[in-house]
């Protein structure tokens, strides 16, 4: 799907207003309400709006660790990927996780509600699953930056 103009200024305000009605969005991207409902049923349909969340402080629902973990498998077969894999998105504690080039094959973004709850997961759960040959893990003092907000103005159009 080509996006245009329009559908750019429909993601952008979305992105930060995300319960906008179809008025208030309309009135935002200057379209009537009936074609801004359209576009945006379009992006949903193709996907490039996947769904809608809401954005919660991390600190304040008791999960104020964040620790950024790497792991390396011991086998790189199909199958040793597809397994690890499969284990982590069981994993409610794992945020992120991104396959990675280097010396290292993944990187996982992990939340906890303590220190204590980080070294369960880690050896209860990653340090278990078949084919992981090690782990390191760093600790993330304080968040600098975070964003759910893709800089879609900077891509040119």
């Amino acid at each position: 799907m080509e996006l245009d103009r329009i559908d750019m200024a429909i993601l952008e305000h979305l992105q930060t207003h995300g319960r906008a009605t179809t008025i208030e969005l309309s009135e935002a991207v200057a379209l009537s309400p009936s074609p801004s409902h359209r576009r945006v049923k379009m992006l949903e349909d193709a996907g490039i709006i996947r769904g809608y969340v809401a954005v919660l402080d991390q600190e304040k629902v008791g999960l104020p660790v964040n620790a950024f973990v790497t792991v390396k498998l011991s086998l790189h077969s199909d199958a040793a990927l597809a397994n690890f894999e499969r284990a982590i998105e069981a994993c409610p504690e794992v945020m992120e996780m991104y396959e990675m080039t280097g010396a290292r094959d993944y990187l996982m973004r992990v939340v906890a509600p303590d220190l204590g709850a980080f070294e369960a997961f880690l050896r209860g759960v990653v340090m278990r699953i078949t084919g992981v040959q090690s782990v390191e893990s760093a600790m993330a003092l304080k968040r600098i930056v975070y964003r759910t907000k893709l800089p879609l103005r900077q891509r040119g159009k």
